[in-house]
């Protein structure tokens, strides 16, 4: 064999070792980020219809609090979702889609 063939050889072994060393990694993140799509999902449908706070999207969807307002955060700031008007001491969240 060449050199530059049996570098290549190497190489592959070194990226499959890798990659077998990383695979708990790998899934975790991946099951981590399929749970944070249906997470997302699920804050969106409840926001289709009517605006809503965090604890009315928390109660409907059974996310906690904290984590629906994280989500929320995050759509906010990537225009997905609006902050309506205040409701007592909550702002009211809905679709960006909805606001045109």
């Amino acid at each position: 064999m060449s050199e530059v063939a049996t570098e290549k050889t190497e190489k592959k072994e070194a990226m499959k070792k890798l990659r077998e060393s990383r695979q708990h990694i790998i899934k975790a993140t991946s099951t981590r980020v399929k749970e944070n799509r249906k997470a997302v999902k699920a804050i969106k449908e409840q926001l289709r219809d009517e605006a809503r706070t965090v604890p009315e999207i928390a109660g409907a969807t059974g996310l906690a609090s904290a984590e629906v307002l994280w989500f929320v955060a995050t759509l906010k700031k990537y225009g997905e979702v609006v902050e309506g008007d205040k409701d007592g001491g909550y702002f009211r969240y809905y679709l960006a889609d909805a606001a045109s």
